[in-house]
């Protein structure tokens, strides 16, 4: 697959970044010496993190070199290290591991976010927000989109191989079972697009990546047309013209005893 795009991804930075607000507001630490940012992405949510801690010691890690040289051009005084969320290890005790809309991607969650909560200090937070849209008309329509075309063959059922989350109880007792406190809420945001071809930029960077990943340009289009017809017909315009976009969001705040 292709590596991520920055400036696509920018596009609808104000958007992307409130939800990094939200999950920032409820972490209750003041004295913080080290932090990694998990999936930095091109560094909007690391720089919430300096402007919270400036005096904390932050890492950005993501998988995407692109994202990486963004971040660095952004805050040149952070450290920023390539690597697989999944295999990543902390070279010492974590006051804050902050993921903002990256641990969708990963899968096995049971063992993952007790991994995580391992690495933290006596005291230390796990904060987490991730995207739960799978059943959503724009993720479903992805899929449907995938298996009724020319292009069938070329692309998988759900090429991006999310899994559905868990149950906000599973992850309440996930959590819970290694000794953390839980503030665990949901949020729909309702992101207002301008057209129904602002959500297919919007969705280019993220969603609709694995599933563009292995068509060729000509095929990208007749794909892209086609899902925009469907778009189209399941999201009404409101009576100004504009689009919302329903964005059901997971919020865990876990803090370590």
């Amino acid at each position: 697959m292709t590596d991520w795009n920055p400036d696509l991804y920018r596009q609808f930075e104000a958007e992307r970044t409130r939800p990094a607000k939200e999950l920032l507001s409820r972490i209750p630490l003041r004295q913080v010496q080290h932090i990694t940012d998990l999936g930095c992405g091109p560094g909007n949510s690391t720089a919430l993190l300096c402007q919270a801690w400036p005096e904390a010691y932050i890492t950005g890690v993501d998988s995407s070199q692109a994202m990486l040289e963004q971040a660095l051009q952004r805050l040149p005084g952070c450290r920023f290290e390539q690597a697989d969320i999944q295999g990543w290890r902390a070279s010492s005790p974590q006051d804050l591991l902050y993921a903002n809309a990256s641990l969708q991607w990963l899968s096995d969650h049971a063992t993952l976010l007790p991994t995580l909560v391992a690495q933290l200090a006596k005291g230390g937070v796990l904060a987490v927000q991730m995207p739960d849209n799978l059943d959503q008309p724009t993720h479903r329509l992805m899929r449907k989109v995938a298996e009724s075309g020319v292009w069938r063959a070329k692309i998988h059922h759900d090429p991006s191989h999310r899994q559905s989350l868990l149950t906000t109880e599973a992850y309440y007792d996930l959590l819970s079972a290694v000794g953390c406190s839980v503030d665990i809420w949901r949020t729909t945001y309702y992101h207002v697009m301008p057209s129904h071809s602002a959500m297919i930029d919007w969705l280019r960077s993220t969603g609709l990546r694995p599933f563009l990943a292995s068509l060729d340009q000509a095929e990208q289009a007749a794909y892209l047309t086609r899902y925009l017809a469907e778009l189209v017909s399941a999201y009404q315009p409101r009576q100004d013209g504009s689009v919302l976009m329903p964005y059901p969001r997971l919020f865990i705040v876990a803090r370590r005893g």
